[in-house]
């Protein structure tokens, strides 16, 4: 199958199978493509929490919603996958945004048993976890998010469309505060 590296609109639309935080038909939406052992990624997602509190303040609450999709870059980060496995597994247990967090927080420490450690922080069921883990249970699901991704022209994480068209400007909070502005308006 072959990619249009071209390609500036989102492939798959927002839906309620995304992590969501927010409102999934808020006048501004988010997407983000990913990868936990990022440091682009996870600087990314703390520009956009910064900007979203600002604009939260100023269009309200309704007005914004961020979806994050797993685009893990296995050929250079090699804890990445594994990583977006186990925030899949701690969102089986209604847990997916506070292990996203601790994933960011903690990036250079993505082994096994450090997953497992941020598992029992945030009092996760540690034998489903592992269960969930051992079996694979989400990879295809991270895949499909890959594959969704390709198809909207993604090449590497991190990535970000605004009301589904990719954001190529500066990655600054100005910039992408007055690109959330120009989708409001």
């Amino acid at each position: 199958m072959t990619y249009n590296r071209d390609n500036r609109s989102l492939f798959v639309l927002p839906s309620t199978q995304d992590h969501i935080q927010g409102v999934l038909n808020a006048a501004v939406v988010f997407v983000m493509y990913g990868d936990y052992e990022c440091f682009q990624s996870a600087n990314v997602y703390r520009l956009i929490k910064v900007a979203g509190q600002q604009l939260k303040l100023e269009f309200g609450e309704n007005n914004l919603g961020f979806i994050f999709r797993h685009f893990p870059q296995k050929q250079i980060h090699p804890h990445a996958q594994r990583a977006a496995q186990a925030a899949e597994a701690a969102a089986a247990q209604g847990q997916f945004w506070q292990m996203h967090e601790m994933l960011f927080i903690h990036q250079q420490e993505l082994g096994n048993g450090y997953l497992v450690e941020y598992a029992n922080r945030l009092g996760l069921d540690i034998s489903q976890f592992l269960q969930d883990l051992s079996k694979g249970a989400y990879v295809n699901l991270i895949d499909a998010d890959i594959e969704g991704g390709l198809r909207s022209g993604v090449e590497a994480a991190p990535a970000l469309f605004i009301n589904g068209i990719r954001y190529l400007d500066r990655w600054t909070v100005e910039q992408i505060m007055a690109a959330i502005v120009a989708a409001n308006d």
